[in-house]
Parts: C-alpha cells; sequence; structure tokens
C-alpha cells in the first residue's frame, strides 16, 4: 500500500549489495567511505577540510508532515527553544485535510466533509497554540502573506512577533491523498517518478493558486527554505521507524503504515527532510560557501504508543496543554472561515487518548553531544555533527571554556548523534552511522555504520572507514540506532547498535587495530540509549531499556564474549537512556542511573503511567545498595564517578534546565544557550565538566568540579 515504506521481498540488487556489505562487515573495515555515485548531483564530498558556517543567530526550522506533528511529538524541546528567544520556523508538508471531517471525537452530528475548512481549522488551531507559546492571548492576529518557493511555488506564511521573540509558519499544503486511486500523497510522491501531487487551498487563505509538486520540486523548494531561513537547528520526523508486527486491525486501530510504527506520511516527510537538507549542504559546498552549521534532531513518532512514557507529570501536563488551544472547539470565536482548530485533538483528548503519543518525547538517535575528549596540552576537545559532517572544536586555551571555530572532518552525510571512545593511548575513535543513500523514486536507500580514527593523541585524523552495517538488505538496514563504543582495560574497543530486531549486536576492534565480524547478542527487544561501561574487574557491561526492565550483558571474565544476564532479580523498567558508572576499585562493581514510571497502578493501566520525575540508583556486581538521590526532571541523565566530587550526575530539571549533582551539591544552569538534546558529562584533568551543543549550532562549558562557582536557580 504504501511502496517504500512497506516491507518487501529486496531485489537481487539488494541482496547483492547486502552481501557486499556483510563482506565488507567481516573485513577490516579500511577502505574510505565513497561518495554517493548512484545521485551524485544529491550528496556532498564526504573529504574534510571545508569552512563551516558559524556566528549566527539561534534559528530552529521544523519539517513535519502535519500540523500537531510539532506539539505531539517535539515539544517540549520547541516550547525550551523558543522561551530562551530562538525564532522558530515550521514547515509543514501537507495541509492536514484528510478527509475533510473536522469534528468532537464521539459527536453524534452530522458529518461535513470539507477540506479546504479542515485544513484552515488546523492552520488556525496552530495560530492559537503558538499564539500561547509566545504568552499571548489565543486569538491573537497574525501576519499573512505569500511566500515564493523554488520553481515557481508559493506557500502560505504566517509570522507573529512578541518581544523579541519570532514564530513563522510555512503551509505547503500538499494533498494528503492523490487524485487517482487515493493513494496517501506524500508516501506516494517520495516514490513515483512520474507523480505529480497537488496543494491544497485552505479556506480563508491569502494563496490562491498553487502548483502541484513533483518529488525533484519538493526536495527543492525544501533545499530553497533551509537556504533562506538558514536555520541552525532542523528538527525533523523519523526517517527509517521501527518494524512492528501487528495485526491488521490493530495497525489501522494505531493509524500506523503495513509494518512499521509510525504514520507513511510521517516517514515520508522526514525522507523529504533529509533529502533536502543533503541537497542543501551539496549546493552549499559546491559554490564555496562552505558547511553550512546547523545541527539536527529527528523525533519519533506513533513509536510512542508502543514503549513506556517518558515524561513525568509536570512536563506532560505543559505539554498537553498546549494541544488545548490548538484543538479549540466549534463554539470558539476566533474569527477563521473555516473553524477553530482540530476538534477532534481538544480538551483532554490527548491525554485521555489510550494511544499515548502526547506523553513521550522520544528521539530517533538518542545519545549525549557532543563526543568531548582531552587534548595532550589539557585543552578540550568536542566532536559533534553540524551541516549534516562530523566536526571538531577545541577549546582556545587549556580551562578557558570558550570554543574556537569548527574543523570540519567531512563524512557527511551523517544521523545527527555520534559515539566516541578513546584508546587506551589517547587516539580518539568516533562512530557514526552514514546516509550512504536516501533517495526516493525507487532510489537507494541505505545506512552504514562508520569510522574515523585519529592518527596521534591530540593529532589529525585519518580516511574515514566503512564498517559495514549488522543487518543484511537495506529495509532492516535502516533500522540501526546510534553507536556506542566502550574501550576495555585489555585495548579492544566494544562497538554495539540496536538492530533491526530491536536487539543488540556488537562489532570489537581487537588490539592490533583489526575488526571482527558483526555479532548479534541476541536477548529480548529493547529501546535504543545503551549505556555501557567497564567495571573494577575490567569487564565490559552493556545496558538497555526494555518494555518492562533494563536489560544487561556483560563477560564472565575479561576478554570473554558478552552474553545476556539472566539471572538475579530484573532491574526496574527504564523510560530513557540508561546512565552506567563502573565503580572504582575491583570489587566497585556499576552503579546504574536512570528515570522510571509511576506506579502503573495509581493510572489507568502501565500503557498510560507517566514517567517518575525522581531517579533511580541501582548497583550492579557490587557490595551494598546504591544511596537514594533526589534529582527530579525528565530525560535521560549523564553519570560518572569524580576521584575529587564523588558521583556527579547531569541532566534536565521539569523546567527543561540543565541540572548537576556533585556529590551532595544541587546545581542549575540558568543562562547560557539552551542545548540540543542532552549534554555531555566529561571528567577532565580540571574535574568534571558538561558540554553541551546549543540550539546556536555551537558548543558550551559548564565546570562542575569542588573548585568551580556553583549557579542556582533562583527563586
Amino acid at each position: 500500500m504504501f511502496g517504500a515504506f512497506r516491507q518487501r521481498r529486496p531485489s537481487r540488487r539488494a541482496v547483492l549489495a547486502g552481501a557486499a556489505t556483510a563482506g565488507l562487515a567481516a573485513a577490516v573495515g579500511a577502505c574510505s567511505v565513497p561518495a554517493n555515485r548512484r545521485h551524485p548531483q544529491e550528496g556532498a564530498t564526504a573529504a574534510p577540510g571545508q569552512p563551516v558556517s558559524a556566528g549566527r543567530r539561534a534559528v530552529l526550522m521544523q519539517i513535519v508532515a502535519h500540523p500537531d506533528d510539532d506539539l505531539y511529538f517535539m515539544n517540549p524541546d520547541t516550547q525550551h527553544a523558543l522561551d530562551a528567544g530562538t525564532r522558530i520556523v515550521s514547515v509543514y508538508l501537507t495541509g492536514g485535510e484528510a478527509n475533510g471531517d473536522n469534528r468532537v471525537v464521539n459527536d453524534p452530528s452530522d458529518r461535513v466533509y470539507d477540506k479546504a475548512a479542515y485544513s484552515s481549522a488546523r492552520h488556525q488551531g496552530l495560530r492559537q497554540a503558538y499564539a500561547t507559546l509566545l504568552g499571548l492571548p489565543v486569538f491573537t492576529p497574525w501576519e499573512k502573506g505569500v511566500l515564493e518557493l523554488r520553481g515557481g511555488h508559493r506557500a502560505e506564511s504566517n509570522t507573529l512577533v512578541h518581544n523579541g521573540r519570532r514564530v513563522d509558519l510555512v503551509f505547503v499544503n500538499t494533498a494528503m491523498h492523490t487524485l487517482r486511486g487515493g493513494r496517501m500523497g506524500l508516501p506516494s510522491l517520495w516514490e513515483d517518478r512520474a507523480l505529480s501531487l497537488p496543494v491544497v487551498i485552505a479556506e480563508g487563505s491569502p494563496l490562491r493558486a498553487a502548483a502541484p509538486y513533483t518529488y525533484d520540486e519538493l526536495v527543492a523548494a525544501i533545499a530553497g527554505l533551509l537556504d533562506a531561513y538558514a536555520p541552525t537547528l532542523v528538527q525533523t520526523l523519523d526517517p527509517d521507524p521501527d518494524i512492528q508486527h501487528s495485526t491488521e486491525k490493530a495497525r489501522q486501530h494505531d493509524s500506523e503504515q503495513p509494518g512499521y510504527a509510525d504514520h507513511a506520511d510521517h516517514t515520508a516527510a522526514a525522507s523529504f527532510a533529509w533529502a533536502g537538507m543533503v541537497r542543501y549542504v551539496a549546493e552549499a559546498t559546491r559554490a564555496g560557501k562552505g558547511v553550512p552549521g546547523f545541527a539536527v534532531t529527528s523525533y519519533r513518532a506513533y513509536y510512542n504508543r508502543h514503549w513506556p512514557k517518558n515524561l513525568p507529570p509536570a512536563v506532560l501536563a505543559e505539554k498537553a496543554a498546549h494541544l488545548k488551544p490548538y484543538g479549540g472547539a466549534p463554539d470558539w470565536r476566533c474569527g477563521n472561515p473555516g473553524g477553530c482548530g482540530d476538534y477532534n485533538v481538544g480538551g483532554k483528548r490527548p491525554l485521555t487518548n489510550w494511544k499515548g503519543w502526547v506523553r513521550s518525547t522520544h528521539y530517533r538517535y538518542p545519545g549525549p553531544r557532543p563526543v568531548v575528549a582531552d587534548e595532550p596540552d589539557g585543552r578540550l576537545a568536542a566532536y559533534g555533527v553540524l551541516g549534516l559532517r562530523a566536526v571538531r572544536w577545541r577549546e582556545t586555551a587549556p580551562g578557558s571554556g570558550r570554543f574556537g571555530a569548527a574543523d570540519d572532518l567531512g563524512g557527511g552525510p551523517l544521523a545527527p548523534v555520534l559515539g566516541g571512545t578513546a584508546l587506551r593511548d589517547g587516539r580518539q575513535l568516533l562512530f557514526g552511522v552514514r546516509f550512504a543513500s536516501i533517495a526516493g523514486r525507487a532510489g537507494a536507500n541505505t545506512r552504514e555504520v562508520v569510522l574515523l580514527e585519529q592518527s596521534a593523541p591530540g593529532g589529525a585524523f585519518g580516511a574515514w572507514r566503512g564498517l559495514g552495517n549488522p543487518e543484511r538488505g537495506d529495509d532492516r538496514g535502516r533500522r540501526i540506532g546510534s553507536p556506542v563504543a566502550v574501550t576495555a582495560p585489555d585495548g579492544r574497543v566494544h562497538l554495539f547498535v540496536r538492530n533491526a530486531d530491536k536487539g543488540l549486536s556488537t562489532r570489537v576492534r581487537e588490539s592490533d587495530g583489526s575488526w571482527g565480524p558483526w555479532v548479534s547478542l541476541r536477548g529480548e527487544t529493547v529501546q535504543d540509549g545503551l549505556g555501557a561501561t567497564v567495571d573494577g574487574q575490567g569487564r565490559v557491561h552493556v545496558f538497555a531499556p526494555g518494555y518492562d526492565f533494563v536489560h544487561h550483558w556483560t563477560q564472565e571474565a575479561p576478554g570473554a564474549p558478552l552474553a545476556p544476564v539472566r539471572s538475579g532479580p530484573r532491574l526496574p523498567v527504564a523510560v530513557d537512556a540508561v546512565a552506567a558508572v563502573g565503580l572504582p576499585g575491583a570489587d566497585g562493581g556499576v552503579q546504574l542511573l536512570y528515570r522510571t514510571l509511576t506506579d502503573p497502578r495509581k493510572t489507568k493501566g502501565k500503557g498510560l503511567a507517566p514517567a517518575a520525575p525522581g531517579l533511580v540508583s541501582v548497583r550492579v556486581d557490587g557490595p551494598g545498595r546504591a544511596p537514594a538521590l533526589r534529582f527530579d526532571g525528565y530525560g535521560p541523565v549523564g553519570a560518572l564517578h569524580s576521584p575529587k566530587d564523588g558521583l556527579v550526575i547531569l541532566g534536565k530539571d521539569t523546567r527543561g534546565r540543565v541540572q548537576a549533582l556533585v556529590g551532595p551539591e544541587h546545581r542549575v544552569r540558568t543562562q547560557g544557550v539552551v542545548p540540543v538534546d542532552a549534554p555531555t558529562l566529561h571528567l577532565s584533568a580540571r574535574g568534571p565538566v558538561a558540554v553541551g551543543l546549543g540550539v546556536d549550532g555551537a558548543p558550551w562549558v559548564w565546570s562542575l568540579g569542588s573548585a568551580a562557582p556553583p549557579v542556582r536557580a533562583a527563586g
């Protein structure tokens, strides 16, 4: 039904490609990562050395399928960025008109099918929601206009400015269904070379006429919007959702595409967004403008239905409250001729909906950013992804807390989050997931794990190397997660990724630099967000959050293969990534820190139980129990053991501010740029530091050692 978004038997070419990838995985992995040869006009060179743009005001661009995707799946991140003064530009690729029936759930009144009115009502709902996010009355008037796009296309634009903060809404408004056959519009446009998808003109729009889009025209329009607004952060949906085996009845009830845990429009919108970003970077670098300095975050969507909910009550209540003005009501007097919101979403319905979409905010590529390392001269080095390419920032001087300009390390287009570990001699390894190709119209759509290895501590890097993919075939290969790596005392590097079966796969680098093959660690169904560490005996441990408990793999002895731990009590369920800390001493064991659920018996079943604001602290393979910790907030945490300061924990409080627990002392970062996703906790030569990537595309440092001055929350 949905072509490229349907699991299908691979072609002979795909099988050969999979075999080639498998052969690469079994080899040393010394080949350099090639440029995209299938569609060279789409891809920028992976070679390093380009200048990287920097020093711009923070602009967040959201590229989504439907009006409300940002409110359901990207908040509270969008709200926190807006509160900090970041300009918001939201691009909606479809009109959201569905069948035109806009009515309250279970309303017995006659159905009215008016696609132009329903699209208009959803636009008005967004205006109402973002007005309240800006602290303005719900019916605040917006400035409406028509935006000229590439290729002679046009889109409606809405703008609202208040106290120096600005929101722009851009309605591309492609039809949700094709004119012939009623196929889903955006997924069909992604895969059909000949299709031309019309535009829905919303009732009351200043846009009176608009040309239909071909595949290439929509990619070009997105690239043009990126070039025009020059965002420092792009938020998209999930281009590669999980494989989901549901009955046809359950699938339709969950509004998911066959075989995958998301709506087909979400997958297509994310794919178009990534194709547009790849083209934007390629055009900029070919024109000599350098690498555009933007970060990316991709969000899970209907995935939220299948896993424990990760927002605590206070955060959830505020997120849901912003959907109430979006939903509106039929009796509201907003002055919009098409209606005053998406009526089936209004009131308490986002909270009472058993699917629970609003109750989580999950990242497609989780993990702290950036990767942080110590240079031989005492400076910090931070590694991240900007403009879909790896970059390195270095402190201007040891302890300065200021980073210089980004150095382009190439390798793109890369997924947003890098994994990293240092070898025993101090050389840095960086791991990424590369979009080896992302092309519609039956083109290749492949992902590859890649490696960048430093030639000397603090020195230059060699060529990018391909480490293949633990999965066979393009479709399964797209489902892999963020790479996580750890170096054992014996010199081996253990690399882990979540695989298409929602289990774990690993590949090991021997102390001589050679790589073994990809191996499945079996185990059971887990989320992405792995935690890996080494205990005092030198054994490697890896942990992953599952449906009902945290899953654990380890070695019987240093150097032995990893295997699932099936004995002993189960670890409490985790709603986000697990922070694992190897404690000092031969019998130190491992301490786990993460967030869990509230008591599901106090809610309407476990499926809707919110996350607990507190923190679980569990000792594994060590004497005694871990002390109770008060660290209320939401999202994953980072943790480490400092010889001078003891246990240090980093995370976000319920207001989205970065907070830390240094021994018994609680600190809150109340100033500075809002971080993208989760910041990184690192033990440097001068003590523990937090390093984050800001929404402005630049890194920041927060010193946390006992000598650092505390930063406390006001009030």
